[in-house]
């Protein structure tokens, strides 16, 4: 097995009392507090994550949009430098390699972001598909720290001395804190309103810990991140997103509207299975790989299952076959009982602040 990794701010979590365990490779913080204050918190003020396991890539060279167009699924025609924009990385058949979110950092260059876990063969498909061009992994010299919240834009202006009302939703700015450079971008994993933060991995813990010295601000680990992500739809690689599945049946067909020729376009026609999201009644939750039944025929499969904290009931993703996907409600079956699961709308929580418009 190979040696699980350390992100720059690990020995920092476990000194503090976070409970520690392996994610994706990498030794990462599930909960301080505990999961359901940690939720809470970021739905009421603003928390801290390490989220420096993720993978960040610079592809350059001249005409490198274009070519970088026929590489991933993401519209980049009228992306300005400044912004950037979520898709993904596709096989030929169209299943999903990685979702990722790239950046316009001018000048013929952008920067990839993309899953822990598939951050190498991530790197191995784009160097491929850009032969020719600059592909340079930075992610072993890049930190990145979440601040998520509707607290956050307060903070953050207060912690840079600037204004970041003027900065839009998936949109980025590059500037200073202690004469270091750092990359504000406004996006995130939680439904909030928030900032991603990009810092060289030798200032993480000195960023983490200003942060922290704001009393509105406190640490969370990865299961509040995912019970925040669960509430707001988002899917998870791994879980609701795979190379078996194509990003329209996962129900993220609006997203595909590049007009270019890229790697795995053919392949969006195929409808096999569609995900759907269900709301049960009640604490117990589905879990990963439970059945989905109707009428007392196996449909499909939970891909992923929570208690929803801020809905006080739990809530799911399933793959469902296309042809009984239209059904209003399904029974979940696991190992102690059968539960009602009734069909809704994403997201799940619908309170998030994270399209607000501050200006």
């Amino acid at each position: 097995m190979a040696d699980i990794l350390n992100t720059p701010l690990s020995a920092w979590h476990e000194s503090h009392g976070a409970k520690m365990a392996p994610f994706a490779g990498w030794n990462m913080p599930i909960q301080y507090e505990g999961i359901l204050a940690e939720h809470k918190h970021t739905r009421e003020s603003a928390s801290v994550f390490d989220i420096c396991h993720m993978g960040e890539f610079i592809i350059s060279g001249p005409g490198v949009k274009e070519a970088l167009m026929k590489a991933v699924s993401h519209s980049l025609a009228e992306l300005a430098p400044g912004r950037c924009r979520y898709g993904f990385i596709l096989t030929e058949s169209g299943g999903v390699i990685d979702d990722c979110i790239i950046y316009n950092l001018g000048n013929d260059s952008y920067m990839v972001v993309v899953n822990a876990a598939c951050a190498e063969t991530d790197y191995k498909v784009l160097s491929s598909r850009l032969a020719g061009f600059t592909c340079e992994d930075i992610s072993a010299k890049t930190a990145k720290i979440d601040l998520q919240g509707p607290k956050s834009v307060e903070i953050m202006e207060e912690f840079l001395g600037e204004n970041l009302h003027n900065l839009g939703y998936f949109a980025f700015r590059d500037t200073t804190w202690q004469g270091r450079p750092l990359k504000v971008s406004r996006t995130g994993y939680t439904g909030e309103l928030g900032y991603e933060l990009y810092i060289d991995s030798a200032s993480a813990v000195a960023l983490w810990e200003a942060l922290l010295r704001d009393e509105r601000v406190k640490p969370a680990g990865l299961g509040a991140r995912d019970t925040l992500r669960m509430e707001a739809g988002l899917c998870l690689y791994g879980h609701e997103l795979d190379t078996e599945h194509t990003p329209v049946e996962a129900g993220l067909g609006i997203m595909m509207k590049s007009q270019a020729d890229y790697v795995g376009r053919a392949g969006l026609e195929t409808v096999r299975e569609k995900l759907v999201a269900l709301e049960v009644e009640g604490r117990r939750a589905p879990r990963h790989g439970d059945t989905v039944a109707l009428n007392g025929e196996e449909v499909g499969r939970v891909t992923s299952g929570t208690f929803a904290p801020s809905l006080c009931k739990a809530i799911a993703f399933a793959w469902v076959k296309a042809d009984r996907a239209d059904a209003e409600a399904y029974t979940i079956v696991t190992p102690r009982a059968g539960l009602s699961a009734q069909v809704t709308t994403l997201p799940f929580y619908k309170a998030g602040t994270a399209r607000t418009k501050l200006s």
